[in-house]
């Protein structure tokens, strides 16, 4: 079964924040080498985002439900697009960005009941945990702001004065870093076809799974 996406166009995804006594806040290192990232994944059609939640949080980081206690969750879809590059038009369903419902999980056992290897293709091969605000500096640059909406809403339900106060490199230019700037191809000269290898290579699992932060979130979902 595929993952559900919407007559916009926008990937339904859950974001999983695993919270330990003390506030820290897990992040896994992605197997694939591009950082680190709170676990994450596709919400399948029919599948209610509750549900998404538990099956993603056991294929992500091997846990199950008995292993967290449910703390708080977004109240609406948070979306954002994809840029234009990372857009797949063949193959199926257009998906031009995602939108995501984030839970804060609060985690009941200790580290010995991490299971990197749950599922035949894991994410993650490995797990830190970090300060509350330390996840938007951590990750990929085009979903750091996102990831403050997210810990933001999230915190406010939490902790009974809100979510820790935010470091000083929190700032707003942080937030509006643009995109690096895509290499030009050049022609050889003569004009003929385009250089081979001028641009980076794209993987499948990228342009699955990281969307870029941008723009406000547009709201719930009817």
């Amino acid at each position: 079964m595929s993952d559900y996406i919407d007559s916009q166009g926008f990937r339904a995804n859950v974001g999983i924040v695993l919270m330990r006594d003390g506030g820290e806040l897990f992040l896994g290192g992605r197997r694939d080498g591009r950082g680190w990232q709170f676990p994450q994944g596709g919400v399948l059609r029919d599948e209610q985002p509750e549900a998404a939640l538990y099956r993603e949080l056991h294929e992500e980081v091997g846990l199950v439900r008995s292993d967290v206690e449910l703390v708080a969750s977004t109240s609406r879809w948070l979306r954002y697009r994809l840029p234009r590059q990372y857009v797949r038009r063949r193959g199926g369903p257009v998906c031009i960005g995602q939108k995501q419902r984030w839970f804060l999980l609060r985690m009941l056992g200790d580290d010995s009941r991490f299971n990197f290897e749950a599922t035949a293709e894991p994410e993650f091969d490995q797990g830190r945990w970090v300060d509350y605000w330390a996840p938007v500096r951590e990750v990929i640059y085009f979903k750091r702001a996102v990831y403050v909406r997210a810990l933001q809403e999230l915190g406010e339900q939490a902790f009974a004065e809100g979510p820790p106060p935010r470091p000083e490199w929190l700032t707003d230019a942080m937030l509006r870093a643009p995109q690096p700037r895509t290499p030009r191809r050049r022609r050889p000269q003569g004009g003929g076809p385009l250089a081979a290898g001028s641009d980076a290579a794209i993987s499948d699992a990228a342009i699955k799974d990281a969307p870029v932060a941008t723009g406000a979130p547009e709201g719930s979902d009817q």
